[in-house]
């Protein structure tokens, strides 16, 4: 189960809409869709979350390249929405290269009833993305949200403590 809205912040404060993310299939088409939710160029977050295990914000500024953050990378590989978000430039590896098959991990750590124990020789394609945030993990420090309070943001609860530090807790909850 995954939860995702975009706000907005217009010259009337925020303006929230929740999103369905089955059509998008890049981190290009996320942007486009953040920036025809203000057509005034002006600020657009786009807030994800799934199933209270990872969350991630992409922020849009006009036509500026998005700026992503995610706040577990391994859990977020592991979703066909946080495939979205993990670019080879955020994970730090060259542009085309390999990096594991995201399309071949086992989403519940085990293959075929083998214990998780049983992958500590071969190395888990998993482990080539780290179990830790990634990202710009400065992106909401002009809004209120430091990068300190950011990385010690639970999952479960992070979209609803992001939402009120920019003044956007009312409109979030009218999507939700």
């Amino acid at each position: 189960m995954y939860f995702a809205a975009l706000l907005a912040r217009t010259e009337d404060g925020w303006e929230a809409s929740d999103t369905e993310l089955d059509d998008v299939e890049t981190l290009s088409d996320l942007a486009d869709l953040a920036r025809e939710a203000n057509p005034d160029e002006d600020t657009v977050l786009v807030l994800i979350e799934q199933e209270d295990s990872w969350f991630g914000v992409v922020r849009v500024d006009g036509e500026d390249d998005p700026r992503i953050y995610v706040s577990d990378a391994a859990a977020a590989a592991r979703s066909a929405y946080g495939e979205l978000l993990l670019t080879d430039e955020l994970l730090g590896r060259e542009p085309g290269s390999d990096g594991p098959d995201l399309d071949a991990l086992d989403l519940d750590g085990t293959e075929d009833g083998e214990s998780e124990d049983d992958d500590e020789e071969g190395g888990d394609p998993a482990d080539a993305v780290p179990h830790s945030p990634v990202g710009d993990s400065r992106i909401l420090d002009d809004l209120g949200v430091s990068e300190k309070e950011l990385r010690a943001l639970d999952a479960d609860d992070a979209l609803g403590a992001i939402a009120e530090a920019v003044g956007a807790s009312e409109v979030l909850e009218t999507v939700r």
